[in-house]
């Protein structure tokens, strides 16, 4: 079966193509995903340009990696920890922008390897986390600037594009607040403008919704879809802005699969059956959790709202409207479902939800967090090893709990592109130049200095479905 990239991730999946996304399942389930292969051949230990070893790639592609954890830069900084959630725009003078999440979450005011900016910019005075905003020259392959862009938040985890690609939306992934000493609630989103030249003060976007935020991204149309990563009482969101250029007011919604009210997707769904589904309101989109009031979650439930098993990466389809999504532990082995989120284009008919994809076992994709697509339509997968199973590779050595990019197919393949080969650090942040070029992808790291980086790979893409 001969399917094209666009058709794959386009508005037009077909049946046969979602079929063959899980068919594969029985005819390579005893091969070792560290050995799967694509058009792109096996990978192999490869030095980035500083001679570091920090990837295993397929042969022709090179990296250089870069602000790394620790590293000084600007006037007495330096560059926080937890590289997460992270886009690409094109930037000044044929630079392109990188806009980087931090995941930091210390102790209310303790600022070790986090941001500190300016008071009156931040959210919350005691919160460490934020954005970096980077600029990156892709013809000398190297970083020209970097600065804090947005501070004051906590656990600032995933996102994705704003309308017309106007900027980041950065999600704080944790709802702590004045309990823990913190000077204002979180949980929140925040919008980072694509082309600032400076740090920007932080708002929060209440009406989008206080809860475990993970990701969120906007259709072409302007609304935006959220994720929920708080274990199996997550939910899908849709927030329908007032207009799609001003995200402070609108309409914050909660998936529910019609005819079966408080669904469950993280068991028992078939891959590529396409669920009919409405949208239930969330009458208070800011509650106040410290004094008990309903959750989000809890009020879309409520109304019959569905949950699924930690939502994280999201990201648009090539048409512009379908929204793909990330289950890091759903289905019943709990390695990983995609799904596939697609509005009706006539209002007599419902939206639906399909499950793309289901992960067998670690060997072929163990937790997947956040997601990118090409511009050529394939499927990047960034592993997040949240099983604890111990699992190797043979060019990791003794390292275990290793994480990987896992591609997809156009025939629904999974197949090995990267590996961490520096520790056991999560992928995060793959995201694609413009142009198609260049990806982007983080090592998430820890405090340690020069554990955490990000990387910029180039290579022969046209050789495989990426």
């Amino acid at each position: 079966m001969k399917v094209s990239r666009r058709g794959f991730i386009g508005g037009a999946v077909t049946a046969a193509t979602l079929h063959a996304l899980g068919a594969h399942r029985a005819a390579h389930a005893a091969q070792a995903a560290n050995r799967r292969r694509s058009e792109y051949g096996d990978v192999r230990p490869f030095a980035d340009r500083d001679g570091r070893t920090i990837l295993a790639l397929p042969e022709g592609f090179a990296y250089a990696t870069f602000s790394r954890t620790g590293e000084p830069f600007g006037d007495g900084l330096a560059v926080p920890r937890s590289h997460d959630g992270m886009t690409c725009v094109p930037g000044p003078k044929g630079l392109l922008r990188l806009i980087r999440n931090h995941e930091v979450i210390n102790a209310a005011g303790d600022f070790s390897r986090g941001l500190r900016v300016p008071r009156e910019l931040a959210y919350d005075a005691k919160g460490m986390g934020g954005c970096m905003a980077l600029d990156f020259d892709p013809r000398a392959r190297r970083l020209v600037r970097q600065f804090f862009a947005l501070g004051g938040t906590i656990a600032n985890c995933a996102g994705g594009l704003s309308y017309r690609n106007q900027g980041w939306i950065t999600c704080e992934e944790v709802p702590r607040g004045i309990a823990e000493g913190y000077e204002k609630p979180h949980g929140y989103a925040f919008h980072v403008p694509a082309h600032i030249e400076n740090t920007v003060a932080a708002t929060p976007i209440r009406a989008m919704g206080r809860f475990a935020h993970e990701a969120a991204v906007a259709s072409a149309s302007g609304r935006v879809y959220e994720t929920e990563d708080s274990g199996n009482t997550s939910g899908f969101y849709r927030y329908t802005p007032r207009t799609p250029d001003d995200l402070s007011t609108g309409r914050l919604q909660m998936l529910a699969v019609r005819g079966a009210p408080e669904a469950s997707l993280y068991t028992g769904q078939t891959i590529g059956a396409a669920l009919p589904v409405d949208w239930v309101d969330i009458e208070n989109p800011d509650p106040d959790l410290e004094h008990g009031a309903p959750s989000c979650f809890r009020q879309g439930r409520a109304r019959g709202g569905a949950a699924f098993n930690r939502l994280e990466g999201i990201f648009r389809g090539l048409d512009g409207e379908s929204i793909y999504f990330v289950s890091t532990s759903g289905g019943p082995a709990r390695y990983g479902q995609l799904w596939r989120y697609a509005p009706a284009d006539d209002r007599a008919k419902a939206d639906e939800l399909t499950l793309v994809f289901r992960s067998p076992s670690g060997s072929v994709l163990e937790s997947p967090d956040n997601l990118t697509i090409s511009a050529r339509g394939g499927i990047l997968f960034c592993e997040d090893d949240a099983i604890g199973n111990g699992d190797a590779h043979p060019l990791t050595g003794k390292l275990t709990e290793i994480n990987r990019l896992v591609g997809l197919s156009v025939r629904g393949e999974p197949f090995t592109f990267a590996v961490n080969l520096l520790n056991r650090s999560e992928f995060a942040g793959a995201c694609w130049s413009p142009d198609g070029e260049i990806l982007f992808v983080n090592l998430y790291g820890d405090s340690t200095p020069g554990s955490g980086m990000t990387c910029a790979i180039w290579g022969p893409w046209t050789d495989g479905p990426l």
